[in-house]
């Protein structure tokens, strides 16, 4: 654990590392990710049109954040369905470090989307759904929230309101860094949550009275803390979120060098799939024989490709018909 009063703060750079921290002043906790060679590798595989590769980013940020607080084991999905351009975009988060990410859109509608649509207009209507799965001796949780013209960081924000009752700022980017070389997709994000010891000054009000009349805005009265917090939470830059050269503690340190932050040990990052040929097999072998049939391609072997990974894995139908 350490503070800016115990060190000058660090300008090292760490790509994929989720760095904890807290502004214990103001009640503060959070966690800053910041991915580079991960989310390029995760987007390049795809080939995705820019706009797709800008959600996608966006996605595993934001999976990483969250998925980042579960203990040594667990998974934590990031899942959308919809109606826009991309009807459906998944984020699997396997503690405590690995990322896989794919999404299905319409080339078609997406460009009629025009140039540089983002993320609200590309998801469009549909809900978003966030599951949390500890284990099988801790019981699975899922907090859905409808999609209805909001992209991923008001979604989130919605999220946190509504199910998690806790104060959250969310902030999200993608990003392309240009070199001699090429580009390389970066993507980072921001996570941070009032919790003071007092539950009473973490309430918030998220129903209006049910006998209020028409057009009755109820207005919680805001912790001080947690107000000052997101004026200067609020002051991150997009650039900043993705810029290879800014370390996580100097923007950490921007961003509340008066009141003081904690940063705690990282956790890396890294792009990895869950698909194996022992678990693909697995799956096949659940299916009849009839289905199993139906499956074999005209070179007389089933072939299953990864949406994830993209690796492609040829089968013997003969093999599971086998006795075991």
């Amino acid at each position: 654990m350490l503070t800016s009063a115990e060190r000058p703060v660090s300008d090292l750079g760490h790509d994929d590392l989720v760095l904890p921290f807290a502004v214990t002043p103001l009640d503060i906790r959070g966690r800053v990710v910041r991915l580079g060679p991960a989310v390029d590798r995760m987007l390049k595989q795809h080939d995705y049109p820019e706009p797709v590769s800008r959600l996608v980013g966006e996605a595993a940020a934001l999976t990483a954040l969250l998925g980042s607080s579960l203990k040594i084991e667990g998974r934590f999905q990031l899942q959308t369905k919809t109606d826009g351009a991309v009807d459906m975009l998944v984020v699997d988060f396997d503690a405590p470090d690995r990322l896989r990410a794919f999404a299905r859109f319409d080339a078609e509608r997406l460009a009629a989307a025009g140039a540089h649509p983002g993320s609200a207009e590309l998801l469009g209507q549909g809900h978003l759904a966030l599951t949390i799965d500890q284990g099988a001796d801790m019981s699975r949780y899922q907090g859905v929230v409808p999609l209805e013209g909001q992209g991923l960081e008001a979604a989130a924000h919605q999220y946190f309101a509504q199910s998690e009752q806790i104060p959250t700022l969310v902030r999200l980017a993608v990003g392309q860094n240009v070199t001699g070389e090429g580009s390389e997709w970066r993507a980072g994000g921001l996570l941070a949550q009032f919790l003071p010891e007092s539950e009473d000054r973490r309430r918030q009000f998220d129903l209006d009275p049910g006998d209020a009349p028409e057009g009755f805005v109820r207005n919680a009265p805001e912790d001080d803390s947690w107000s000052e917090a997101k004026a200067l939470a609020g002051t991150v830059e997009d650039h900043e979120l993705v810029d290879p050269t800014l370390s996580s503690e100097r923007l950490l340190f921007r961003l509340f060098h008066e009141r003081g932050v904690t940063v705690f040990e990282g956790q890396a990052m890294h792009d990895a799939c869950r698909c194996s040929r022992e678990r693909i097999g697995g799956m096949l072998r659940s299916f009849t024989v009839a289905e199993r049939r139906d499956m074999v391609g005209p070179d007389g072997r089933i072939g299953v490709t990864c949406e994830f990974c993209g690796v492609h894995r040829d089968f013997d139908p003969a093999d599971f018909d086998a006795p075991q």
